[in-house]
């Protein structure tokens, strides 16, 4: 585990605050968690899991259980070493599908809300854009009832699933009863189909990171020129003074580093969670007032990629969602 302080070394001076602290600085932080009960069960009816997940899991099960069908048999056999280190493997396998569906289910719905909680202003958001729109919704789900709870003027759009993810995600939407706070689509994130400074705030729950193993899989660098790419249209269709916050596995230095390098504001990474057998963070920040808008953000070496806003402003071809 990544001590406080080599991670700050590795973050170079950016705040770390514990997610179960409260501090008075002014938002974006992730301290302050709005945590709606919610009995486990309740959100496996509602959501259930995912194939990968399920089908992941239930392979470590079965693996798991041979070992341990293996250990008695060498226990019979009087070997303990064998004996030990088949037990040991039995165990690794079954935690690590527990938290395979642990992570799909609680831990998602607890992050979720963490980050509506990141949030302080939700009585003045009136567009929320939630990046990726996975879990079935989850997220989108926990900032439509947070939304609906402020009096129900905001509206949150869904972008980067695909057709069945998106329809799952009306459905669990519907019975959440937030359907009319709520519209979903399919979309590539690396372009976004909305104009600069559009939203108040935009969310993610571990999703950046599929961007780099299905557009940029051909080389780390790649991978890592196509996570920046959609970092920087997060940044590019938030409103000056809007709030950001991305929670994802493993790449929170990278982000952290291209959020200094776009002169975001109060940039803060949350203490490590395990999910999905990784560690993970919520990363938030402000978009500050009077940014320019007009911004390049260079990735070294091979997958190359710069941003360059002007394309947006000058591209009058550009399609523009409204949300009603």
């Amino acid at each position: 585990m990544i001590t406080r302080s080599s991670y700050a070394l590795t973050l170079d001076r950016i705040t770390i605050i514990p997610a179960t602290k409260s501090t008075p600085h002014s938002p974006p932080t992730t301290t302050t968690t709005t945590t709606t009960p919610r009995d486990w069960s309740q959100i496996y009816s509602i959501y259930g899991l995912d194939t990968t997940t399920l089908l992941l899991s239930l392979s470590l099960l079965l693996l798991s259980l041979l070992l341990t069908l293996l250990s008695l048999l060498l226990l019979l056999q009087h070997r303990p070493i064998l004996f030990s280190i088949s037990c040991l493997l039995s165990m690794f396998l079954f935690m690590a599908a527990l938290n395979l569906c642990y992570s799909a289910g609680p831990l998602r719905w607890e992050m979720g809300q963490r980050v509506v909680g990141t949030v302080r202003e939700w009585g003045s958001v009136r567009k929320v854009l939630d990046v990726g729109c996975g879990g079935g919704g989850m997220l989108l789900n926990a900032v439509a009832l947070r939304l609906k709870k402020e009096g129900g003027v905001g509206r949150v759009v869904g972008v980067g699933g695909r057709k069945g993810e998106v329809v799952e995600v009306l459905r669990t939407a519907g019975v959440e009863g937030v359907q009319e706070y709520v519209t979903c689509r399919e979309g590539d994130v690396r372009r976004l189909p909305f104009r600069d400074d559009y939203f108040d705030v935009v969310v993610s729950g571990t999703f950046l990171h599929r961007v780099g193993k299905v557009f940029g899989h051909k080389t780390p660098a790649a991978a890592s020129a196509e996570r920046v790419r959609v970092l920087g249209e997060v940044i590019r269709v938030l409103k000056p003074g809007g709030v950001g916050v991305v929670w994802d596995l493993m790449h929170v230095p990278e982000y952290v580093r291209k959020l200094r390098e776009l002169r975001m504001e109060d940039v803060r990474v949350s203490e490590r969670v395990t999910a999905f057998l990784v560690g993970s963070h919520i990363v938030s920040f402000r978009k500050p007032k009077g940014y320019g808008g007009v911004l390049a953000a260079a990735v070294a070496g091979e997958g190359e990629v710069r941003l360059d806003w002007r394309s947006h402003n000058n591209n009058n071809n550009h399609n523009v969602i409204n949300m009603c």
